[in-house]
């Protein structure tokens, strides 16, 4: 015979207590036993929590960044750019366009360095150390001064070639029909525009100062020491 009863404190786990009576194999005699068991408890569903998204705003504009080198660059481009006879603008117009100053830039087409010179540009050029600014800049700078000399000076041209290549420019009779030397083309000249204006807005130095000579006339004397030393003295 089995009876059950559920527990009776509400607070307390629910659980089941069973009443087992039987007989004793081996002394004939009824035992009662009871058997403890965990009522199971239906789960209640919880309703996941919803987060509504945030909206994050930028804090501040995204702006075109300013044209400005790092430090030592410029002077490095000037002394260059006066070795190879070309304007300092445009090999800053170029690296910027190319790297954004950056002298590790590697592309994904294999370019390298501030003026993204390929392995075979680099080696035509006499550039050994890629990464070198020196030598990056030197071997960007022989190569847009052979471009310009190759199409008389027609800058537009030379800049379809150092990003395309001589023989598309040669192919198609100016400048490509690729999207990326186009809009190169155009990169580097907002560039060249930018510097010049930037140039033109920077005041002008002050004059120094010129410290004006004594009035009135100035007198000498001669002075013998005791050692027979001559000086001239003014007064």
């Amino acid at each position: 015979m089995a009876t059950g009863l559920w527990g009776a404190n509400p607070d307390a786990a629910p659980s089941r207590m069973t009443s087992v009576v039987h007989a004793d194999m081996r002394t004939g005699k009824l035992v009662r036993s009871v058997v403890v068991s965990t009522r199971v408890v239906n789960q209640r569903s919880v309703a996941p929590a919803v987060v509504a998204p945030r909206v994050v705003e930028p804090a501040v504009p995204v702006t075109q960044a300013p044209l400005d080198p790092p430090s030592g660059i410029s002077e490095l481009v000037d002394r260059i750019a006066a070795e190879h006879s070309l304007p300092p603008q445009l090999i800053h117009a170029v690296i910027k366009a190319e790297s954004n100053y950056n002298p590790t830039a590697i592309s994904p087409k294999g370019a390298l360095g501030l003026m993204q010179l390929i392995p075979s540009t680099a080696h035509r050029f006499g550039v050994t150390h890629v990464f070198d600014p020196v030598e990056n800049i030197q071997g960007g700078a022989r190569y847009l001064k052979y471009l310009l000399e190759l199409y008389a000076d027609n800058t537009p041209l030379a800049l379809a070639a150092y990003n395309a290549g001589e023989a598309a420019v040669a192919k198609y009779n100016g400048i490509p029909p690729f999207a990326e030397t186009q809009n190169y083309v155009i990169q580097v000249q907002k560039n060249l525009q930018r510097l010049a204006a930037a140039a033109q807005a920077k005041p002008a130095p002050e004059p120094v100062a010129q410290t004006a000579p004594p009035s009135g006339p100035t007198h000498v004397k001669e002075v013998v020491d005791a050692d027979g030393t001559v000086r001239y003295v003014s007064r």
